[in-house]
């Protein structure tokens, strides 16, 4: 089984072909010990996420940049007769799912056989063909990290689907419409659709939400790879246990600003409203909420303004926008150290290191949900060694990742 290195490079970048080659090599012989060797042997991949713009907008109806990178979860699947999909994730005991049976089984939530059943209950409730198939997987897709390793693999069942029977003739979008779904319904979890849409289409993106049934996605043309910048992701180490309180507070105090004002999300007012009625809505709601609500406004606009950037090759004013998101989402949205934890602030201690390093140039912010976990950077290439040496003598060997925008969404590699 070959892979072009063409393909290779178009998916991972020119510096990874020989890497990738090797790991799609040693997947097919992880397939071939499992189930044995197979004559029809496809090759399947689906990207992480990065969110570029639009920190905590989604959840009211706002707008969101996002891209594709080149950490991904990659499948060698081989089709076969008959409604079971057995699935072996590296790592993971094997999933056997008979999808013949489509209803939702509560034993299964937050499971991947969960996904793996919810992904086929959307192909078939959309009027599309299901079948069986086994496939080995193994991901790079960094858990914990905001990359989205479980929209990745949502997105991957969707585009092996696709593939296999239907001729691959199901669109990116409906992809990610229906990987959506089987996390909600079956899995459990309500996440709203940006992960999902960012691996299915691939490249940058952009999401309005204000009509949730029906978002409109935008991609964002621009070889980010010729830029001369780099994006880093820096893991920062924090302890996520019990942040669930902090994560809920900020849609819910957005939307007590929207309540004042008679409406259920912050998409259907506007700052002049606030700031005309500001002293009344900071005695109903505190401050907090008003300087969340700020931000919102602001970070919604900023997303138009940076797809505006790349599209026209202004990788300058792109730069400044993600800065000045950066400082709204510290600043106003407050979400790069816990209040109940104040003495651990590690997103802090990378900002500040990372201006240090880069003295201007470049941009860095918090990456993601926030409060704990990782930090994104812009790092120009004369620096990102510099750059990589100082995070990782701070966070550890290997808490700085370099990565690689990705112009292809889930895909048949072969």
């Amino acid at each position: 089984m070959t892979v072009s290195e063409k393909t290779l490079e178009k998916l991972y970048g020119a510096n990874a072909v020989s890497m990738q080659k090797a790991r799609y090599e040693a997947a097919v012989k992880s397939f071939e010990d499992i189930y044995g060797k197979a004559d029809n042997i496809r090759l399947f991949s689906a990207p992480g996420r990065t969110e570029v713009g639009g920190n905590h907008t989604d959840h009211n109806r706002g707008c969101v940049m996002a891209a594709a990178v080149g950490l991904d979860v990659i499948a060698v699947v081989s089709p076969c007769k008959g409604s079971i999909v057995s699935i072996k994730s590296e790592g993971f005991p094997e999933d056997v799912v008979d999808i013949s049976d489509l209803e939702i089984k509560e034993n299964e939530k937050n499971s991947s056989a969960a996904l793996i059943r919810g992904v086929a209950a959307g192909f078939k409730n959309a009027g599309y063909d299901i079948c069986g198939f086994k496939a080995y997987t193994t991901s790079n897709v960094l858990k914990g990290s905001g990359l989205s390793s479980s929209a990745a693999f949502e997105v991957l069942i969707g585009t092996i689907f696709s593939h296999l029977c239907n001729g691959g003739k199901v669109s990116a979008v409906k992809i990610a419409q229906i990987a959506q779904y089987a996390e909600n319904a079956y899995f459990g979890k309500p996440s709203g659709l940006m992960d999902q849409m960012a691996s299915s289409v691939g490249g940058f993106i952009t999401i309005d939400f204000k009509n949730t049934e029906n978002p409109v996605i935008d991609s964002v043309s621009y070889d980010f790879a010729s830029s001369g910048y780099n994006l880093c992701i820096v893991d920062t180490k924090g302890n996520h246990a019990d942040l669930t309180p902090e994560y809920a507070a900020i849609p819910a105090e957005m939307k007590s600003v929207a309540k004042f004002f008679g409406k259920s999300e912050l998409r259907d007012i506007t700052k002049e409203q606030l700031i005309e009625n500001i002293a009344d809505v900071r005695k109903v709601c505190g401050d907090r909420a008003v300087a969340r609500a700020f931000h919102f406004f602001d970070d919604n606009e900023r997303v138009g303004k940076e797809a505006a950037a790349l599209r026209s090759g202004d990788i300058d004013g792109f730069l400044k926008l993600i800065t000045e998101s950066g400082n709204s989402s510290f600043k106003y949205l407050q979400n790069v150290f816990a209040v109940k934890s104040p003495e651990e602030q590690g997103l802090v201690m990378g900002l500040y290191l990372s201006e240090n390093v880069l003295c201007g140039r470049g941009a860095v912010r918090v990456h993601g949900g926030g409060f704990a976990g990782t930090i994104q950077a812009f790092v120009p290439t004369d620096l990102l060694d510099t750059y990589s040496e100082t995070m990782e003598k701070v966070f550890g060997k290997g808490s700085c990742y370099k990565l690689y925008i990705r112009p292809v969404g889930g895909t048949a590699v072969n």
